[in-house]
């Protein structure tokens, strides 16, 4: 079924068509039509599915249907990345139409998303803390709001934004249509899309959970103090001209893109203790060629939306199934109403991360190809080792603040010590007048000098 049967505004189709789409995928075709007829949608859908064509191209659609020059659709999503790869999505589709659109999360100024919020721009999309900073502001008033979509409400549970998203509910009016996406259905999110939607039209909601097609999977069992010279081995002999690598921590993110430069890679990493510049250089590095590989947290990685990504790679196995599944789907070519992926994800897997490795694999009922690299020395000694111990961390931190507790009594000190020397004489008791302090001596005089 083409779009052009989704019955969508011209200007729309127009958009699509100079993107190179011109079938929607699943879970566009399940989901548009419930939307365009003003019903609520609680949809299981994951990433790479074209989740966000989805719910942005009904919403559009009646935004041209009737204009009001207001601010009528928000759209809450868990991270910077994802809301700007939002954004950048919405900008292609309505590239053909008078509608406008911003993005408010932190990191960056407030100033210019005041700006939108007082020109009513016609979607705003935002990460929660950062839009409850806005609703303190009497600008940021969203009573004309219709539209708001939640997307990837499972992992804003995850980072703990639950609590948040309720206070952002009392800021919008009850009558509106809600879109509800999740990857999964924990029953906290289950409980929070019965108090948001009514009546909602559902999608997918029992499907089990499977990788996008069309992605070449590949298991490497390697020794846990091996794995960064397996990467550089992988990048520097075989076909990957661009990577993106999972770490579990921004600690191991760090070292690990730290050794690649070492080893002459070009290479960047991004994480939540990065500022907002720095993380968007990073991105837009990485999509312009500019760094080969990308390492990155899970969380950080939401929104991180590259043309013709032809490598993940899992340098730590994911603990948690669906996990692999959404760092999986990044692999593929296209954006926005991406259908088939394509690409490879390569896991690196030490004899200790077995157990997880093997839930991945219940989860998505296949067992992943295992893959050794002939020219690589699996019995290698270990190099500088890619992460310290938290308790060596911890002796380190702690004695480099005790080293700084002395440096500045140290200098207090010697403060002290200068003050006492370049500080004047005490006047001497038996000196002028004029050395000595006026004391009061009885009622009403002022003694000045020596009594006699």
């Amino acid at each position: 079924m083409p779009f052009s049967h989704l019955k969508l505004h011209p200007s729309l189709l127009r958009g699509l068509k100079d993107l190179g789409f011109a079938r929607p995928t699943p879970i566009q075709a399940d989901a548009i039509p419930p939307a365009l007829e003003g019903r609520d949608l609680l949809a299981c859908a994951m990433t790479g599915s074209g989740k966000t064509a989805a719910f942005l191209l009904p919403i559009l659609h009646k935004l041209l249907e009737r204009p009001r020059g207001v601010t009528r659709a928000l759209v809450l999503t868990p991270t910077r990345e994802l809301a700007a790869q939002i954004l950048e999505d919405l900008n292609d589709l309505a590239v053909h139409t008078p509608l406008s659109a911003a993005s408010v999360f932190g990191g960056v100024g407030m100033g210019p998303q005041e700006h939108a919020f007082r020109n009513r721009v016609d979607v705003i999309i935002g990460t929660p803390g950062r839009l409850l900073d806005h609703f303190r502001m009497p600008y940021a008033k969203l009573a004309g709001l219709e539209f708001l979509v939640l997307d990837e409400a499972d992992r804003m549970l995850d980072m703990g934004f639950l609590p948040d998203i309720r206070r952002i509910l009392r800021h919008l009016p009850a009558r509106r249509q809600t879109l509800f996406f999740s990857a999964t259905m924990p029953a906290p999110i289950a409980e929070l899309s019965r108090e948001m939607l009514k009546q909602p039209a559902t999608i997918n909601l029992e499907r089990r959970s499977a990788p996008a097609v069309g992605i070449t999977h590949a298991v490497y069992p390697v020794p846990q103090h091996l794995k960064p010279a397996l990467l550089v081995t992988l990048l520097q002999k075989r076909d990957m001209h661009d990577a993106l690598v999972f770490t579990r921590t921004k600690h191991r993110a760090n070292r690990l893109a730290k050794h690649l430069v070492e080893h002459g890679l070009k290479a960047e990493r991004i994480h939540g203790n990065r500022s907002q510049p720095q993380r968007t250089e990073a991105l837009a590095g990485f999509k312009s060629g500019k760094y080969q590989v990308l390492v990155a947290t899970d969380i950080a990685a939401r929104g991180i939306d590259v043309t013709a990504l032809g490598h993940v790679v899992n340098f730590d196995v994911p603990a948690v199934p669906d996990d692999y599944i959404h760092r999986v789907g990044r692999t593929r070519v296209g954006r926005t109403a991406r259908a088939e992926a394509t690409g490879a994800a390569l896991t690196f897997v030490s004899p200790e991360e077995d157990g997880d490795l093997r839930a991945i694999e219940r989860a998505i009922g296949n067992r992943l190809p295992r893959v050794t690299v002939p020219e690589f020395d699996y019995a290698a000694r270990q190099e500088a080792r890619l992460e310290v111990p938290l308790a060596q961390r911890i002796a380190e931190i702690r004695a480099r603040k005790a080293q700084e507790r002395s440096r500045a009594k140290e200098k207090a000190s010697r403060r002290a010590a200068a003050e006492r020397q370049t500080s004047p004489p005490a006047a001497h008791a038996h000196g002028p007048a004029a050395g000595r302090r006026a004391r009061p001596h009885g009622p009403g005089r002022l003694w000045t000098g020596r009594q006699r």
